[in-house]
């Protein structure tokens, strides 16, 4: 695997500034964000007055915990534009959700924020291993998704060659990785997977491919995932986290010389960690809800937005900002089955311990009288895929989810390649259990 990781290889000084420094920032970013809100954003200002907060009452950061917080359901509520700041002709730029849970969040872009945007996934790729010059290859979903055009813009500041072929066509991604050579790979890892498998498919050794770095983000994975995609094209797999109400890819990024959780970008965005169910503010260390003040944003400011993503803050290693640890679960993708928290993401671990096993599978679940009942669905390898193979699997996989998640569980191995496949966010749990 190629060394990409001269230490302290920053793009920009704040990444290493003292922690005194990048507090005195944030302190003045916020004042500033938080006036912002309130004076031109009638959402913010009338959240502000019924909760008896006014921007004057933020003195040092630890006032930030006197202020409301703002949900995915506000963005709803208001859709489409009664969130921003500045009057919709200063926008340069819409994105939105799918919207297939409801009415779509709206986010909307002034040049600044797009500016910024672009600066901060350019620094994310910089300290992820990806340099000036090197092709990449961004594999998110173009559109109204900011994977996308997030990974790209942030691509070309940094002066790489983009390669913009955005989700699908799995054949062809294989084909142009091995006509364009491209060092970088921009794509959701379970779409990485399914690259793997087209690679193995057509004979191809993805070892001997030209890839030298993945960054990889928009859905929550496991270290094991990411051992499985290094050992398998022999390079270096990193984590990217954003999300589109506070800005897209590039909120928080992995840094390849340490690969131990992701570096805020903490002049730009305030994160805490709260108890998902009172609130408070917890110190860090502590494991809980991720929540974001947008320190720079004009057109959609956001003040204290609940990821519902779990983690905890660390201090910083290779930059001076904190870390959040890998994120492997949120609190609206937990899974309770019959009193036992169970994440999508536990199951991934175990799957991926299975040597018959490919790591692609849905979790159903259904209810049998009063109980729920969980079923995953996995494929065996083309090399363990006879009857007996596969039914040894099964025991073995319930076994392990058993032995460390602790609940019970049916699993049911089915052929090679027939697991519903995503070519963006995997959706990994089918509810089918009866509404009451």
């Amino acid at each position: 695997m190629t060394d990409l990781s001269p230490t302290k290889d920053i793009l920009d000084p704040i990444e290493i500034a003292s922690r005194d420094e990048i507090s005195a920032l944030q302190e003045k970013r916020m004042a500033w964000s938080l006036r912002h809100a309130y004076d031109n954003s009638p959402f913010y200002k009338k959240q502000f007055d019924d909760y008896g907060a006014h921007p004057d009452d933020f003195k040092t950061l630890a006032d930030l915990a006197k202020f409301p917080f703002t949900l995915k359901q506000d963005l709803r509520d208001t859709y489409p534009f009664g969130m921003f700041a500045t009057p919709r002709q200063d926008l340069v730029r819409i994105h939105g959700s799918s919207g297939t849970t409801g009415k779509p969040t709206v986010v909307g872009y002034t040049q600044n924020d797009i500016d910024n945007w672009a600066d901060l996934v350019a620094r994310s790729i910089r300290a992820g291993g990806g340099r000036k010059g090197d092709i990449c290859h961004v594999a998110y979903g173009y559109g109204l998704f900011t994977g996308g055009l997030g990974a790209h813009y942030g691509a070309e500041r940094l002066g790489c060659t983009v390669v913009p072929i955005s989700g699908g066509m799995t054949e062809r991604q294989v084909t142009l990785i091995q006509d364009f050579q491209p060092q970088i790979i921009m794509v959701t890892p379970s779409y990485m997977l399914s690259i793997l498998d087209e690679f193995r498919a057509k004979g191809i050794d993805p070892r001997e491919s030209s890839l030298k770095v993945g960054i990889f983000g928009a859905e929550p994975w496991t270290n094991a995932m990411r051992e499985e995609i290094e050992q398998a094209f022999d390079m270096h797999a990193v984590d990217i986290y954003g999300l589109s109400e506070v800005m897209g890819p590039g909120v928080a990024q992995e840094c390849v010389e340490t690969k131990d959780g992701l570096h805020v970008w903490e002049d730009h965005f305030y994160p805490e960690i709260i108890d998902p169910a009172t609130g408070e503010v917890l110190p860090d260390g502590e494991m809980g809800e991720l929540v974001f003040t947008t320190l720079t944003k004009e057109g959609l400011p956001m003040v204290r937005y609940r990821t519902r993503d779990l983690t905890r803050i660390l201090p910083g290693t290779a930059r001076s900002m904190r870390r959040i640890e890998k994120i492997t679960g949120r609190s609206d993708d937990m899974i309770i089955l019959r009193g036992v928290n169970v994440f999508p993401t536990q199951i991934e671990e175990q799957i991926l311990k299975c040597e018959g096993l490919a790591p692609h599978f849905q979790i159903e679940l259904s209810r049998k009288g009063r109980m729920d009942v969980m079923t995953v669905h996995v494929e065996s390898t083309p090399a363990r895929s006879d009857s007996d193979a596969r039914d040894a699997s099964a025991r073995e996989l319930s076994h392990h989810i058993k032995s460390v998640v602790g609940v019970s569980t049916k699993i049911e191995v089915h052929d090679p390649e027939t697991v519903a496949r995503s070519e963006g966010k995997a959706k990994r749990v089918v509810d089918n259990r009866p509404k009451s």
